[in-house]
């Protein structure tokens, strides 16, 4: 089932929930209830619970943003790392310099057409794609350098090996949820008791009040389907994705 149809199957279902208990409720009210003579400490009530949880929803989706842009740098910068390699590497003999960039392709490959299925569908790194990195590294740390510039490109190479393997460990842990289950509780629990405080408002059966009920339940399945959308950088609508890899190494993606 793709994401925005989730998003529109939840928007339905939250609209008309809403809309179905207020005809009921308003089926049943007694005939001597005055709808315009809410306590204010109702409405004061309502106020306070929307403003509170509109700052929690604020600081839920400014978290999984952040994470997804996290997940983004991590992604660019094992490319830009393993492009570095790469491009340095020149200044190595050609047999070396062959089998560090064919170990580099190797890797970038398996990365782009097989760890990141993986990746999306599990939340995991596979052992594989660990191998072909250790390949690379051992390539440029086994190599004893026998000219002055190659002596010079050795341990900038080796920084670029570590930061490439330091941002594969990054992304493989960020690729799991960012809300722990207990958030999530409190934030479909806040979302329940936020519409639930438009029935102590006692709303009527107007047209006018009936979309406006619809609408704010909407909205808040919309803004509950954006953290969730979110919550996975890797597998979800709107996702990091391997396009450093294939904008840096063109061949890539086979």
């Amino acid at each position: 089932m793709s994401e925005w149809l989730v998003l529109t199957l939840a928007m339905a279902a939250a609209c008309s929930v809403v809309l179905v208990i207020t005809l009921l409720r308003h089926r049943t009210v007694r005939a001597d209830e005055d709808p315009t003579e809410t306590p204010d400490v109702i409405e004061y009530m309502t106020m306070m619970i929307g403003v509170v949880y509109a700052i929690v929803l604020g600081l839920a989706i400014a978290g999984v943003w952040e994470a997804r842009g996290a997940a983004e740098d991590h992604v660019r910068a094992e490319a830009q790392a393993l492009h570095e390699i790469s491009e340095r590497v020149r200044v190595y003999p050609a047999d070396e310099r062959d089998r560090v960039r064919a170990d580099v392709d190797a890797y970038v490959g398996h990365v782009v057409t097989t760890e990141w299925d993986t990746l999306t569908e599990r939340g995991e790194l596979t052992g594989r794609g660990q191998q072909l990195l250790d390949r690379v590294r051992h390539d440029l740390a086994d190599y004893a350098p026998r000219s002055d510039l190659a002596a010079q490109a050795y341990q900038p190479l080796l920084d670029q090996a570590a930061a490439a393997d330091r941002a594969r460990g990054d992304r493989g842990d960020s690729a799991g949820a960012t809300m722990p289950g207990v958030v999530w509780f409190g934030l479909i629990a806040g979302g329940v008791v936020t519409v639930g405080m438009v029935f102590a408002l006692q709303i009527r059966r107007t047209p006018r009040e009936l979309v406006l009920a619809g609408l704010f339940s909407a909205l808040i399945a919309f803004l509950l389907f954006l953290i969730w959308d979110f919550d996975a950088p890797y597998s979800r609508g709107i996702s990091a994705t391997a396009e450093p890899f294939l904008t840096l190494f063109p061949g890539a993606g086979g």
